[in-house]
């Protein structure tokens, strides 16, 4: 995508404070609040039917909310229709008109506002510049390809100078390789224009590798606030965890006080518990594959953990292999990097699970 003319307007800050919303009884958003800073990318990110659209809707004006408010740039806009918040959404089917050329398409919203002639032509070249497809504008949606549809529908939305730009799961109709290409796209756009910009999905992937901060929601309610990399090495509870990236989850119970606390893992094994950890009443016992080794039984030594486990099982993933080992009744993960020549412990075979304390993560629910 290549600039041509700046469609930017000043960034601005998204707040939204104490919003609760229900369908009958079915209560959808729970006394959400966030602040989002002005020309961050922001992503509400969580499974379906956690209440991302709806929030991301209401802000857009489609959803009303029983209680709480909704600011841009610090005014109010909780009572203003849609047309009146200045925000362009970007709908997951995209909704282009289909006998409507693409330079048809991108003006038509220009049009519907009364923008002038000269004008609407200024903004569609300089948006059709943006997303790289100047040299398409007289063909119809049917003749593009699934990604270059998605940009038309950027394009159409940044044309009307919108303070906020809403995405709404714009990536799911797109095939994997296409995905990969469209969202660096995106984050390249959003970037240069320097636009507030709010990206719904239920894919990690794509909102660790284009946003600034993520929203993870679960029936309703925000679970954290964070960077990426904070939700992923800090998680706040269970959820968080096992949503972002594969978490290896064990139960027991805690016993003992201070420097002499274990953790009894379901089927017998004793995980000393570090003096400092905080344990939460109801903790699980939670770290990353990648954090943990496999060695020869033994001791492990410097400090590390020394678990004694079983191989379940083996799977070749090119740049790692991952095991499935069991400590005790309980299977987890554990992914090794692969290295040619390197030997591979064999399924059935014993060996030991090796862990940093400061790896382990104690977190409830």
């Amino acid at each position: 995508m290549n600039a041509t003319v700046s469609l930017t307007t000043p960034a601005v800050a998204v707040d939204i404070e104490g919003v609760n919303l229900s369908y009958g009884t079915n209560h959808v958003l729970k006394n959400v609040s966030l602040a989002i800073e002005p020309g961050e990318f922001f992503a509400f990110l969580g499974p379906s039917g956690c209440g991302k659209t709806t929030l991301l809707r209401l802000i857009a004006g489609f959803n009303h909310a029983d209680t709480g408010e909704v600011r841009i740039g610090g005014k109010p806009i909780t009572d203003l229709p849609p047309w009146k918040r200045d925000v362009g959404m970007v709908f997951q089917s995209y909704a282009l008109w289909p006998h409507m050329t693409v330079r048809r398409n991108v003006a038509f919203g220009l049009e519907e506002r009364g923008v002038k002639r000269a004008e609407v032509e200024r903004r569609v070249e300089a948006a059709l510049g943006l997303v790289g497809l100047a040299h398409l504008a007289e063909r119809r949606p049917s003749q593009l390809s699934g990604g270059q549809q998605q940009r038309v529908a950027v394009a159409r939305t940044v044309a009307v100078e919108p303070k906020v730009l809403l995405l709404d799961e714009p990536l799911s109709n797109l095939d994997a390789k296409m995905r990969v290409q469209v969202r660096r796209e995106l984050r390249d756009l959003q970037q240069r224009l320097g636009l507030t910009t709010i990206f719904v999905t239920h894919d990690q992937e794509e909102a660790n590798t284009i946003c600034d901060r993520i929203a993870v929601m679960n029936d309703g309610i925000v679970q954290q606030v964070g960077t990426p990399m904070e939700l992923y090495e800090r998680p706040a509870n269970l959820f968080v965890a096992g949503f972002l990236g594969t978490a290896n989850i064990l139960g027991g119970k805690l016993s003992g006080n201070g420097g002499t606390r274990v953790f009894e893992i379901e089927g017998g094994t004793r995980v000393p518990v570090p003096a400092d950890a905080q344990v939460p009443e109801g903790a699980k016992l939670v770290f990353r594959p990648q954090h943990a080794s496999l060695g020869d039984a033994g001791p492990a030594g410097d400090g590390m953990l020394a678990l004694p486990c079983t191989v379940a099982n083996r799977e070749f993933l090119g740049a790692s292999v991952r095991y499935g080992v069991r400590i005790g009744t309980t299977e987890v993960a554990v992914d090794v990097p692969f290295q040619s020549g390197s030997g591979l412990f064999e399924v059935g075979s014993g060996a030991t699970l090796r862990l940093s304390p400061r790896s382990l993560l104690w977190l409830a629910a």
